[in-house]
């Protein structure tokens, strides 16, 4: 049985240890360095212990039951830790210390920068087959796709019914000039404020302005054009284009005025119930949502603009989240079996279907797995990732992107800044930073 959540005090004390504070204890891996030996070879009932980082908060709680109740029925004890801070910065510390999970959820980008060095090849595994999404560097496979996710509008579908009368249909509302009537009908018809904005740096600056990197054919030419300084972003008609959609979204905000301070909580409870009706996010935040009086009908829409091309037709997603397991010399052979086992139970035994689908409520990446996604934010998705209407991630932004120009993007939600201001934000940005080879 594992030990549970001390996650802040020793997420703080592993990046001390480390020299590193950028951003739970169990049996087998505390931060401390305490642990790691008993973790390499068992907890004492015999059973590897397979210690999992787990980076996506919003399963945390579904993680930790899973875990207690696989450990008492399979060949293996599971450990699930959080760390809220950057992957990269917390994976360091454990691995300065000694003490590597053996699993570890991380974003795409990860798997390209520490794989080579610290993880396990699963090009032989068998689900290897049954998905797209794997990650492959240097012709191996090390990055197992957790789920699919995308982003782009949220609907509630029922608000929108309840004060226009008419049902709602997602298609018929492309361009920004289809937006911005229906949101005039709706102050009409008594919704005073028919969006949200989340004010939190990693929707604003991860989510919705690396979309303007992702809808160009060559994102990574772009980024070079902004960082060799041949191109200013402001100039760019799909910055433009996409802020002007966030120029109507910030306009009809409920917290307009006071928009930085808006909670996450409050935004998604007056989406779920009706309040109102459009907020930018992804399927992820069915996990929120669900907490509240949440409308039947709900969806993903992708994000409406001017626009000539058909970026306005997709959502943006693909694989979210990838765990890999551990090669170092501190991992044994049978904790990396161990996790093997896991991955493989997650994908081909019917209750690890069931905890992706099911109890996550994530949109599973493989093909072989065929429940029903039951919540309509994640329906949406597979919808359009069925049809092919997703435009792929880009995963190698820098990982101070998102809180450096996430501060940026709060600045003029805020009104703290105009367009101009911004669009220098990030040209300064990408001029000094390194670029990422992959």
């Amino acid at each position: 049985m594992i030990k549970k959540n001390r996650i802040l005090a020793m997420a703080i004390t592993a990046a001390m240890t480390a020299g590193l504070l950028a951003g739970c204890g169990g049996q087998g891996a505390s931060a401390d360095g305490a642990g790691a030996a008993a973790a390499s070879s068992g907890d004492g009932s015999g059973k590897p212990v397979v210690t999992i980082l787990n980076s996506k908060m919003e399963i945390q709680d579904q993680l930790e039951e899973m875990a207690s109740a696989y450990s008492e029925t399979h060949d293996a004890d599971l450990e699930v830790y959080y760390s809220s801070d950057t992957i990269a910065a917390h994976l360091s510390t454990r691995y300065a210390s000694n003490e590597p999970y053996t699993l570890a959820m991380v974003d795409a980008k990860d798997v390209y920068s520490l794989a080579a060095e610290h993880a396990v090849d699963l090009s032989s595994e068998d689900w290897v087959k049954d998905t797209t999404e794997a990650i492959s560097v240097d012709g191996k496979v090390y990055g197992f796709p957790v789920c699919v996710e995308a982003r782009g509008i949220i609907y509630n579908a029922d608000a929108i019914k309840n004060t226009t009368g008419k049902d709602f249909d997602p298609t018929s509302v492309k361009t920004l000039d289809d937006f911005s009537a229906l949101l005039d009908e709706l102050k009409a018809g008594g919704m005073a404020s028919p969006t949200g904005i989340m004010k939190e740096d990693w929707s604003l600056a991860a989510h919705y302005l690396a979309e303007v990197y992702e809808q160009h054919d060559d994102p990574d030419a772009f980024l070079q054009s902004l960082h060799d300084g041949s191109a200013n972003i402001e100039d760019d008609e799909i910055f433009n284009s996409m802020m002007d959609t966030f120029d109507v979204l910030k306009a009809n905000n409920y917290a307009l005025g006071n928009a930085i301070s808006a909670e996450r909580e409050v935004t998604e409870q007056k989406l779920a119930e009706g309040e109102i009706a459009f907020m930018f996010g992804g399927n992820w935040d069915w996990s929120v949502i669900n907490q509240y009086d949440y409308s039947e009908n709900m969806g993903i829409m992708p994000v409406p603009q001017n626009t000539s091309s058909d970026a306005n037709t997709k959502l943006v997603g693909g694989g979210s989240k990838y765990f890999f397991i551990d090669s170092s010399e501190n991992t044994s052979e049978a904790q990396v079996q161990a996790a093997k086992d896991f991955l493989n139970w997650l994908v081909y035994d019917e209750e690890g279907q069931k905890f992706i689908v099911e109890d996550c409520a994530l949109v599973p990446a493989y093909s072989n797995i065929t429940l029903a996604v039951s919540d309509p934010l994640g329906s949406s998705v597979k919808s359009y990732a069925d049809k092919g209407a997703l435009i792929a991630n880009y995963n190698y932004c820098p990982d101070d992107h998102y809180s450096k120009l996430g501060a940026s993007f709060q600045e003029y939600l805020g009104d703290q800044t105009d367009r101009g201001g911004f669009a220098k934000s990030i040209d300064s940005y990408w001029q000094e930073v390194t670029l990422s080879e992959h």
